[in-house]
């Protein structure tokens, strides 16, 4: 569906190489609201992978008008990541999203001021994303579970809590559990 929608091409910038397809983060699903064909270019510097190249990103001038809300979210979030050079800001302005998919667009916080972001630090000050695998650094009781989580358990693909820079999510002997940030060291 997504390579027929796409004609085999990104659909941010057009380019027919290495186009994969990429669901959009937060989401949990894969469908055709929440996922685009992306080449490689745009994915590594969506995921910070690779120094962002903002001449590259002019070619939002004509994805921002896409029918697709996949293709106007992540159109969003990168004009919005660059927005202080000016151009972008003015594509900005006149971008027009409903309200449900801006609430998506905005759920990772790009909008945010810098200085207001909240950022998840491991125990040795090193940033964590969404999905990121941790191992605890403690032996930790946990509440209402019954048991001690070991020192040294791997905790894979955790999930940060959107409101609260101290805590991450992530299951822990088959169980979804809160854990702090200070108590886990990233792989």
């Amino acid at each position: 569906m997504l390579e027929k929608r796409s004609n085999g091409q990104c659909e941010l910038c057009q380019s027919s190489v290495e186009v994969s397809s990429y669901r959009i983060p937060p989401s949990l699903t894969e469908s055709v609201d929440t996922c685009l064909m992306l080449c490689s270019t745009c994915r590594d510097q969506i995921e910070e992978k690779q120094e962002m190249d903002v001449n590259h990103w002019r070619c939002l001038n004509d994805a921002m008008w896409s029918e697709h809300s996949a293709v106007q979210v992540m159109s969003w979030r990168m004009l919005q990541r660059i927005k202080s050079l000016g151009w972008p800001q003015d594509l900005l302005d006149m971008m027009y999203l409903e309200p449900e998919i801006e609430k998506f667009a905005a759920a990772t916080g790009e909008a945010d001021d810098p200085s207001e972001k909240i950022i998840h630090k491991d125990s040795n000050g090193v940033l964590l994303a969404n999905g990121d695998n941790v191992v605890l650094i403690k032996d930790l009781n946990v509440k209402g579970g019954g048991f001690t989580a070991k020192r040294g358990t791997a905790v894979r693909r955790i999930s940060l809590v959107h409101d609260n820079q101290d805590q991450i999510e992530g299951k822990v002997d088959g169980q979804h559990i809160v854990i702090l940030t200070k108590f886990v060291k990233k792989l």
